[in-house]
């Protein structure tokens, strides 16, 4: 038992006594803020205030990977070594770091002052390679940024016209609210109709029709209901959700304002991902604004819960259990989220991306929306470009945009992929850095994250909508474009993916739990040079094996990246 002071922390819990149990992820957070771990007096106190039985308190406190239950560095440095920053490096500065401070990864020097991580992905994957650090409360990104600024590019600028300043946009700057005025002129029914006219579809990965969900939950009779924001983005190759929070916050808080009429709810969430700690002032900020000018705080409010690192609370499922105060579970469905979702009530979830496309429907009309895109995949779309790219970023284009077109913008020139040149149509000289990027050629493109797919050169041409990508084989997921030159070793690419889903794997279910581990060990034998006779028949049938029964979408595409490389003969065997 350690000798310490609970008398602030005493002080601090009176927040969130009221809260009960779904108080129980702030709180911890604010316990580790003050001791900077969780000793188990303040675990015991944390229990106490809410009511909640210490085991389940210890049970949360394990479950999620930015907890700590033993003592850590004043100092912790966060390394990202998965697929965009292992490329750039990311193993070598965490190798560099534990020699220079004489510890391993995930060890704290003797003296408390620095631990040093191997971190999943941070959402940094275009200013790869990154770092995130944590000294007495202040966060540093790279050597000296306490903010990241991303590049923004594209072919139109509508759900991107605020970003890439550098810094966030004030209520003045954003505007009155307009697409809001708009929608409460309407019935609820209409505003929901004219969401389904646009033809809005999910942007977080699944797609799914967003005035389905709205509809589903409007007409459910329980109350009190919900909005969610899934701002929980964990994707690897994945950060336009943070490049929107960070830079324009009032369009996803208008967003779910439209989203709050449309289906009768007073209470809203956002669920920011505890590796995003930055953007929480900046939303803070935003709500505050928007209280103050009267857009929340009488029919509908917004509070934001912090994850504490779990890719898992990315699936809608785990993530109510995490602002329930539990570990991050997924729930069997059905019954689903319309009907019975946070706290058991009729719960509307969006991912931010989703959100943002609201107020742009308000503004321009179902109709006008639609001239945005294709018939089938209406609207802007942002693309998270990043690895052997010129200009890694977020980049923002219509919906039927070709995958040339797009790594074309993403190296400041035409490119030439198959003989690995930038072509150049002035008397002047190519960029050298666009000639360093190209020299090598195009191998593969990793395409909707760490569960998504590879493409090849002879995908080039497929237009990026959902119809064009499905038919090709491919998925547009996240909207992650993670691009491997000829010079990479995709050995290297697919152990990473595997041991990130074997870190990831919430363990509810064994043909994940067990699999993602087979999965690992067996790529990670490939990498090593070690492949065994049949390695590849284990490969196919643990990952069906995954795809079939797991439980949720982290089971059942934990093995789709590898499985596309091993039918595309992207690896050696």
């Amino acid at each position: 038992m350690s000798d310490i002071d609970l008398a602030p922390l005493q002080a601090e819990l009176s927040r969130f006594d009221l809260q009960g149990r779904s108080g129980l992820l702030p709180a911890l957070q604010a316990a580790q803020r003050l001791y900077g771990w969780l000793p188990q007096e303040a675990a015991a106190e944390v229990a106490k205030a809410l009511g909640v039985p210490l085991a389940d308190v210890h049970g949360v406190i394990e479950f999620y990977s930015l907890f700590y239950s033993e003592p850590v560095g004043k100092r912790i440095v966060r390394v990202c070594t998965d697929a965009a920053c292992g490329l750039k490096g990311g193993e070598q500065i965490l190798s560099g770091l534990c020699a220079r401070h004489g510890i391993q990864p995930n060890q704290t020097t003797p003296d408390l002052s620095t631990t040093i991580e191997s971190s999943p992905c941070l959402g940094l994957c275009d200013l790869a390679p990154a770092t995130l650090t944590v000294d007495d409360g202040r966060w540093t990104i790279g050597d000296n940024e306490l903010r990241p600024r991303s590049m923004v590019y594209g072919l139109s600028s509508l759900l991107t016209s605020n970003c890439g300043k550098g810094r966030a946009a004030t209520l003045a700057e954003y505007g009155a609210y307009p697409a809001l005025r708009r929608a409460l002129e309407l019935t609820p029914e209409a505003v929901i109709a004219e969401v389904k006219a646009a033809g809005l579809v999910g942007r977080g990965g699944a797609a799914f029709p967003t005035a389905v969900k709205w509809e589903g939950a409007a007409k459910a009779e329980s109350f009190p209901k919900y909005i969610v924001c899934n701002a929980d983005e964990s994707e690897p190759g994945t950060f336009k959700d943070r490049v929107l929070l960070l830079d324009d916050p009032h369009r996803v808080i208008e967003g779910m304002c439209i989203a709050a009429h449309a289906i009768g709810a007073t209470r809203g969430y956002i669920y920011l991902r505890g590796e995003y700690p930055y953007i929480l002032p900046v939303l803070e900020n935003a709500l505050s604004e928007a209280r103050a000018a009267g857009y929340l705080g009488k029919k509908f409010d917004i509070e934001i819960r912090l994850g504490a690192g779990a890719y898992i609370c990315g699936e809608e499922t785990a993530l109510f259990e995490s602002i329930e105060g539990k570990r991050g579970y997924p729930r069997i469905k059905p019954p689903f989220p319309t009907t019975n979702g946070l706290f058991d009530q009729p719960t509307v979830i969006n991912n931010v991306e989703t959100l943002c496309n609201v107020p742009l429907i308000f503004e321009k009309g179902a109709a006008g929306y639609r001239q945005i895109g294709t018939e089938k995949s209406p609207g802007p779309k942002l693309f998270c470009v990043s690895g052997d790219v010129a200009k890694p970023g977020v980049y923002e284009v219509p919906f039927g945009t070709t995958l040339r077109e797009l790594l074309t913008m993403a190296n400041g020139s035409p490119v030439d992929w198959l003989s690995g040149s930038a072509v150049n149509q002035s008397t002047e000289q190519p960029d050298s850095r666009i000639t360093e990027k190209l020299e090598n050629g195009l191998q593969a493109i990793l395409f909707g994250g760490a569960a998504g797919a590879f493409a090849t050169p002879a995908h080039l041409d497929v237009k990026l909508t959902f119809e064009d990508l499905r038919a090709a084989g491919l998925p547009l997921g996240s909207g992650v474009v993670m691009v491997f030159d000829q010079s990479r070793d995709l050995r290297q690419t697919l152990a990473r993916l595997g041991k990130f889903f074997a870190h990831e794997s919430c363990g509810k279910c064994y043909p994940c739990q067990l699999g993602t581990q087979r999965q690992m060990e067996i790529l990670q034998r490939l990498a090593n040079g070690e492949w065994q006779m049949g390695d590849s028949e284990r490969l196919q049938d643990v990952g069906w094996t995954m795809t079939d029964a797991s439980l949720c979408g982290l089971g059942q595409t934990a093995a789709s990246a590898v499985l596309s490389a091993l039918k595309l003969g992207l690896v050696k065997l």
